[in-house]
């Protein structure tokens, strides 16, 4: 006989467990995940278990950070265009992917291109409180490079191997377009 909120197979049943303990296990596998991101060479099998929390927080954390430096009367304009460039951007890489034959799933893409936005994130709060624009650059130079090298790490596919150039391109302009955002705001 199982016990009270497990099944069968031995997995816990999260019906019956308290949210706050829900919410820290999520948070706890969010972080784990950014983390990884941050040092890539570690358990890349860590961001194909796919969750939309991660990226929605380095999202609306970005969205807001931006929002806060724009002008008072267009911030609600670049929180929208932030949000809406980072989801539909991170859709139409892969959609692209999967077009040329990727085999990772689309939530899965959209996951990592969404959780390795995180150093372009922490660059982004960093420059908050540097006003120098050659050492914001630098940061967001290397903060460019991080997301890159970590999405491109991640989203490795061995089937696209003769199109790679076409898969790794996308995502060079999206982040691009993202440490461009960082950077003038």
């Amino acid at each position: 006989m199982t016990g009270i909120g497990s099944n069968r197979q031995g997995i816990q049943d999260t019906l019956d467990e308290p949210v706050l303990d829900t919410l820290l296990r999520d948070l706890n596998n969010v972080w784990a995940k950014m983390k990884q991101v941050l040092i890539p060479t570690g358990n890349e099998n860590l961001l194909r278990d796919w969750d939309l929390w991660g990226p929605l927080i380095l999202c609306m954390t970005l969205a807001i950070r931006l929002s806060f430096s724009a002008p008072e009367n267009q911030s609600a304009m670049v929180f929208t265009i932030t949000f809406i460039i980072i989801w539909c951007g991170a859709a139409v890489i892969t959609v692209n992917s999967k077009l040329l034959g990727g085999k990772m799933s689309f939530f899965q893409s959209i996951c990592i291109l969404g959780y390795c936005i995180f150093p372009l994130t922490i660059v982004s709060i960093i420059t908050l409180f540097i006003d120098f624009f050659i050492l914001d650059l630098i940061f967001v130079i290397v903060g460019f490079v991080w997301s890159v090298y970590a999405s491109i790490g991640f989203l490795t596919d061995v089937s696209l191997s003769q199109k790679k150039t076409l898969v790794i391109y996308p995502i060079f302009l999206f982040y691009f377009i993202i440490a461009w955002m960082v950077n003038i705001v």
